[in-house]
């Protein structure tokens, strides 16, 4: 006869292990913020988890980090949902997309930074794959309108997006640029690199 765990004590260990996920995932983000090195002693700590807690949801820091990176990623597109990329003129819509990238690039800047240099291109390109997916259809969408170009790959230019927004960010945090500058040079830079109708 097999002994079955009564529902209401299930649901109970399910929302409790959901609690500590957050708990640890926030830890994590605070660590970063403050410019120190998520490890599984210090998230633990942080946390006010035991280590075997940590362990028992990520098995190691690449896998925290990632979880990290996923969560934030899909605040983005969150955010990117709520400004309905696909309602009116693609280049409209496009510098509200911007104007989201942006103030998510300067929120997560400490967690990008720390992801560049622990996580692989594949774990990085895997993580992101949700808010370049909200960007592909709206540069899809620009395309069949013929306002945005379609010279080169749609691909090339979701990666050219966020190169962009990073370079910006980078020339803001090292001080050649001000904040204020520096958007409205993304917005027309990013403006360019979309248009229809540039010279072959």
């Amino acid at each position: 006869m097999i002994s079955r765990m009564p529902e209401p004590a299930l649901d109970h260990r399910r929302a409790t292990a959901e609690r500590n996920v957050e708990a640890i995932l926030d830890a994590a983000e605070r660590l970063l913020e403050r410019g120190r090195q998520p490890t599984i002693v210090a998230v633990a700590g942080e946390a006010g988890v035991s280590r075997v807690t940590v362990y028992a949801h990520f098995a190691t820091r690449e896998q925290l980090l990632e979880a990290v990176v996923e969560r934030a990623v899909e605040r983005t597109s969150e955010a990117l949902d709520a400004v309905e990329p696909e309602r009116g003129p693609p280049f409209e819509a496009l510098g509200r997309v911007i104007d989201v990238g942006w103030r998510d690039l300067d929120r997560n800047n400490s967690i990008a930074q720390t992801a560049g240099e622990l996580l692989t291109p594949e774990a990085i390109r895997h993580a992101h794959q949700a808010a370049h997916r909200r960007l592909r259809k709206l540069v899809d969408r620009g395309r069949r309108s013929g306002d945005f170009r379609t010279d080169v790959p749609a691909d090339w230019l979701v990666t050219a997006f966020h190169a962009l927004i990073h370079a910006a960010g980078d020339d803001v945090r090292a001080g050649r640029m001000r904040a204020g500058p520096a958007l409205r040079a993304l917005r027309a830079t990013i403006r360019d690199v979309f248009s229809a109708g540039r010279p072959g």
